[in-house]
């Protein structure tokens, strides 16, 4: 192992589901809509989830990310959102319209029967939301941009789970997309490539290697054993990108049943009013702004105590996290982040990106057989393709082999159609039930949409919206 210092690594990756657009879902002429996409829902399921993101986790984030080194990673379908026109101004209306008025009559209602106690929070969480609009109104129409000033990894087009797809050439219309995509937008890029719910498999390596992916993250758990200290140092193989194993061991502290999120001053994010707002602590009591954040900053002081400990013979330590984790799943995980930089800081742990400690740390051999992997359920694909969601696996599968095996280079059109149904939200959304019949009607009519798509002398407007504007020629 490399005699450098321990380090940090703190690794966001950021993204979220094609929403964009709005309108009525589901759509109630499906013919007009397979012919022309024009929104995928609002509430509860559709954009309002990413104006949520944008509020409560990205708009926060942009605060922190210039004070320390940090890895963060935007997937391109997040960015063809964020980059669509009008998608600012519809955001700007929900958190000023909406979201005023939701506050309003939840106070209402408690005022009405007497239960002043959540008042103060739901008037403190209102208030929230209207600096989230003034910060908003400030930044330019491409919020893309904003956040792409601090990304330094792009992502697979769609974010499908790269293993589960059925040819090369669907990884590499998957991997090329989201590497021109990044190069498009933010013109630099050194090879960082987060690997869709960390699935990886070897056979991806060298077709990972030919897209220009230089490293990526994986997760090694059951193939090293929870707390080795190869989960320290990057691993080579003879063919493909430095695998950089995340650190269960201590992603684990914050990502868990029982890790920090589930302390009791934190607030529920599953207690919900009427009009879905949060007023509750894990405990259910009325949540206490202060005593929460005094949570968060003696939460960050044993994180560092804890990774200290753990590159104290050197080494980095991958904390990998979903970007909406902090802020929106978890409400005070960004203030939690601020506290840990600033504790880093005070003990002197040194914060870097992945780009930069590779070239401080030598990489070390890979195991010679490593499984298929994944950060879900089990450190497998069973998230995605399981029981309870196969039959959307081996749709997206047949989709996939439909298009490839077509006469001639299948359309625009039924490109992106193919990837918007190999996005794992869907499956993702099924497994956990998050979402009801909204995954399986998605993925329905992608399908239908591809299959027209296809359809000889068929001619269908070329966007499904802002999806996938770089496709490779």
């Amino acid at each position: 192992m490399s005699a450098a210092p321990g380090e940090l690594a703190i690794v966001l990756h950021t993204h979220m589901p094609y929403v964009e657009g709005g309108g009525e879902w589901p759509p109630a002429d499906e013919a007009a809509f397979l012919r022309r996409p024009y929104g995928f829902g609002t509430w509860p399921f559709g954009e309002e989830w990413l104006f949520e993101a944008l509020a409560t986790s990205y708009l926060p984030l942009l605060e922190i990310l210039p004070r320390a080194p940090l890895t963060l990673s935007l997937t391109p379908v997040l960015c063809d959102q964020l980059e669509a026109a009008g998608f600012k101004d519809r955001c700007l209306e929900f958190l000023t319209g909406v979201r005023p008025e939701s506050h309003r009559r939840d106070i209402a209602a408690l005022r009405r029967d007497g239960d002043n106690e959540l008042i103060p929070e739901l008037e403190r969480s209102a208030g929230e939301y209207a600096l989230a609009a003034e910060r908003l109104a400030e930044l330019p129409d491409d919020l893309a941009q904003v956040l792409g000033a601090h990304a330094s990894w792009t992502s697979a087009a769609t974010h499908a789970v790269l293993p589960l797809l059925a040819t090369d050439a669907g990884i590499q219309l998957q991997v090329q997309t989201g590497v021109a995509s990044h190069r498009r937008r933010f013109g630099d890029w050194h090879g960082g490539f987060w690997l869709p719910e960390c699935a990886h498999a070897t056979w991806l390596d060298s077709l990972l290697e030919d897209g220009g992916v230089r490293a990526t993250c994986v997760e090694l758990t059951r193939s090293l054993g929870l707390g080795d200290p190869r989960h320290l140092a990057p691993l080579a193989r003879e063919e493909g990108p430095i695998l950089w194993p995340i650190d269960r061991a201590v992603i684990a502290l914050v990502w868990s049943e029982r890790g920090y999120p589930s302390a009791a001053e934190y607030r529920s994010y599953h207690a919900l009013t009427p009009h879905h707002h949060r007023p509750w602590n894990n405990a259910g009591r009325a949540y206490d702004h202060a005593r929460a954040l005094a949570q968060a900053a003696e939460d960050a002081r044993d994180f560092v105590a804890r990774v200290l400990a753990r590159v104290a013979g050197s080494g980095v330590c991958v904390c990998a996290l979903d970007t909406e984790l902090l802020g929106h799943w978890w409400y005070e995980g960004v203030h939690w982040l601020g506290a840990v930089i600033d504790e880093a800081a005070r003990h002197d742990l040194p914060l870097t990106t992945l780009d930069d400690a590779l070239a401080r740390h030598e990489a070390m051999p890979a195991p010679a057989e490593l499984p298929v992997s994944s950060w879900g359920e089990g450190g497998d694909m069973r998230t995605w393709s399981g029981p309870g969601v196969a039959d959307l696996a081996w749709q997206a599968r047949a989709a996939e082999l439909r298009a490839i095996a077509a006469p001639s280079r299948p359309g625009p059109r039924a490109l992106r159609e193919l990837l918007a149904l190999q996005a794992s939200d869907w499956a993702f959304l099924t497994s956990r039930e998050l979402a009801g019949e909204y995954p399986r009607e998605r993925t329905r009519l992608h399908a239908q949409a591809l299959e027209l798509a296809l359809a000889p002398d068929t001619a269908l407007d070329p966007a499904v919206r802002n999806l996938a504007p770089d496709l490779p020629a």
